[in-house]
């Protein structure tokens, strides 16, 4: 009898389990954001970028950081039609229009070109989504920001451990956000960070994200703006100290896995996998694989399939505009596509090799069938 596998779950070793009860134990009082400072301190250090704020959520995170900006209603927000509901979401809360283009082929991030096509006078930003951990293109991301003067913001969640040129994902934007759900590289369990170089949004996040109170205001529960709730737990933010404390060998383990998946699958015609192009570092958080049109294998064959060998089956992310919330965006069809015929690999840091073979197995078994 074979175990099931699970698609994703988190490493936590003695050191995370000595924090978190070290903060359940003494973390109360003068002592309620140790733990919280000090991952801002390292998780921005591991960046090398200036500030980081401690959130309940990447998607609060993404909030703040909107709610920051000034976006509001009659403001338009770009980003992918392929997208988990997180990166939209907050442009929906707080008024502002939503406009889905279509993706890249190789990489399933913003497609540039459509990018610079959509921007209209009322457009405020454009969100760069960081698919899978692939990398957008974030040079002529910037530059198309920079030229018609509108914030390019990076969504990060899936993508610690990627790199444009050197540069890690999330600390090129005007601002960064990274999630630490269960799921991700790296975890608090739930949680999220945002970071930046700008010191006067940072000032207005932190003063946000703490319900308006801002830290240089001397009266006590004073809030000086109507800000939001969503800061991060003590207790959570001493999980994710270990965790950064080991990221380096997280990451390693991500891409130890997707190495594996490649030999299992290489040579094997009618599929491709996650990109990695000259001059970036893909951290594969969520190694992929894209069925060949032609194969006629579907989405809906790949769960059964999966579902059967006892694997835990994650869909493509749908394209936004196939949700009952948005409208429909035809013209999207590299997004369309994509999603009806790719499926999530099974990729959590503790998968041995034979987990890993019985998954490549029930690839290898719908293209031989």
């Amino acid at each position: 009898m074979t175990h099931r596998i699970a698609y994703t779950k988190p490493s936590i070793t003695e050191l995370e389990v000595e924090y978190a009860t070290d903060a359940a134990r003494n973390g109360w009082g003068a002592q309620c954001y140790d733990y919280i400072h000090r991952l801002e301190r390292d998780f921005a250090g591991h960046l090398g970028i200036a500030h980081a704020v401690a959130t309940s959520s990447c998607t609060g995170a993404m909030h703040l950081g909107l709610a920051a900006l000034g976006i509001g209603p009659g403001d338009e927000v770009i980003l992918a039609d392929t997208n988990w509901i997180a990166s939209v979401a907050p442009v929906v809360h707080l008024g502002a229009t939503a406009v889905l283009v279509d993706i890249l082929e190789d990489t399933w991030c913003l497609d540039p070109a459509l990018v610079e096509a959509a921007i209209t006078p009322r457009t405020k930003a454009i969100i760069a989504v960081h698919l899978y951990g692939s990398m957008c293109d974030m040079d002529r991301l910037l530059e198309i920001g920079a030229r018609h003067g509108v914030a390019v913001i990076e969504d990060a969640a899936e993508a610690i451990g990627s790199s444009w040129q050197g540069r890690r994902a999330g600390s090129m934007g005007a601002f960064g956000t990274f999630s630490f759900h269960g799921t991700k590289t790296m975890t608090t369990g739930e949680g999220g960070m945002f970071v930046t170089n700008d010191a006067a949004l940072f000032a207005r996040v932190t003063t946000l994200s703490n319900h308006g109170r801002d830290p240089n205001e001397p009266r006590q529960f004073f809030p000086t703006v109507t800000g939001y709730k969503f800061k991060m737990a003590n207790v959570s933010a001493a999980i994710g100290c270990a965790q950064v404390e080991r990221i380096d060998e997280l990451i390693a383990g991500k891409r130890r896995i997707m190495e594996l998946y490649r030999a299992l699958l290489s040579g094997v015609d009618g599929l491709s996998l996650n990109a990695e192009p000259d001059g970036t570092v893909n951290g594969y958080w969520m190694p992929t694989v894209v069925f060949d049109r032609d194969t006629g294998v579907t989405r809906e064959t790949l769960i059964s399939a999966f579902q059967a060998a006892d694997i835990d089956a994650r869909v493509f992310f749908w394209p936004l505009s196939e949700l009952p919330m948005f409208e429909s965006c035809p013209g999207n069809t590299t997004a369309h596509d994509i999603s009806s015929r790719a499926i999530n690999l099974p990729s959590y840091h503790d998968m041995d090799e034979a987990a890993q073979a019985r998954v490549a197995a029930v690839i290898t078994g719908l293209l031989s069938g």
